[in-house]
């Protein structure tokens, strides 16, 4: 939930953080002596001349980054003057108590824009989905089976077919249907191993129809995949995803070692 108190406490910490990193020791430099504090050394920055502007037009950076979410809420010339009142304790237009109560109301406030905008882009990307499956079935090699996740065969393999409750290995790349790319294994170059019991139902549906040293390629309905949630930033609410997979091998469990003789 966003209030004023997470507000400040991320301006502080993105500070925090910043500040670390300007006193960590350069590698292979001898620690400064007890008794001899380092000098303080700033760049010279045109229109800031001393060093006490410097910081604080560096400190108002970092608190501009961390409202960044709410931009369109803040009222510089008041944002300033709360600062100057903070900072030297006279001339405060609220209470502590008042400031609380106005920063959990706008905590809420923007908890439920984030969900209508959610919903919004949820039912967006549900619509565009369902479209695009119902023309993509009729497409030539196109497979739809009976929970509605559709595939292609590009190489068919000759090798076992995993169960849901097998490791594979495979290789993969995975896109919203706007070509986005969100995730690959291809450009890690390393394959992945995972337990299919583990994964999305589309994943662990479609890889187990796949005989070793095949390719195919999956579309996932949202149902089938991240549903209203998404995943983060790179996947968002009710996506129908494409996935190009290739299933290398079917990891078998390691056998416990024979006892000693």
């Amino acid at each position: 939930m966003l209030n004023t108190r997470s507000l400040a406490s991320a301006a502080l910490i993105g500070l925090c953080v910043f500040a670390s990193s300007a006193f960590a020791q350069a590698p292979g430099q001898p620690a400064a002596a007890a008794d001899a504090p380092a000098a303080l050394t700033l760049p010279e920055i045109a229109g800031l001349k001393s060093d006490n502007e410097k910081i604080s037009y560096m400190i108002g950076l970092q608190m501009a980054n961390s409202l960044g979410q709410v931009k369109e809420y803040v009222d510089v010339p008041t944002l300033t003057k709360a600062i100057q009142a903070g900072l030297s304790g006279q001339g405060r237009a609220m209470t502590d108590e008042q400031a609380q109560a106005i920063g959990m109301a706008f905590g809420q406030f923007m908890q439920r824009k984030e969900m209508a905008r959610q919903m919004e882009l949820g039912a967006k990307n549900q619509a565009e989905g369902d479209a695009f499956l119902a023309a993509n079935k009729s497409k030539a090699g196109v497979r739809t089976t009976e929970s509605g996740l559709q595939y292609q065969v590009v190489r068919a393999g000759a090798g076992a077919t995993p169960t849901a409750a097998d490791t594979v290995k495979v290789h993969y790349r995975g896109t919203l249907l706007d070509g986005k790319e969100f995730d690959s294994s291809y450009s890690r170059n390393e394959p992945a191993t995972f337990p299919l019991a583990s994964v999305i139902p589309g994943w662990t549906e479609g890889v187990a129809l796949m005989p070793v040293g095949s390719k195919y390629v999956f579309w996932i309905p949202a149902a089938l995949a991240y549903g209203q949630s998404g995943a983060g930033e790179s996947i968002p609410p009710n996506s129908t995803l494409k996935f190009e997979v290739e299933l290398l091998e079917i990891v078998k469990p390691e056998q416990p070692a024979a006892p000693a003789q």
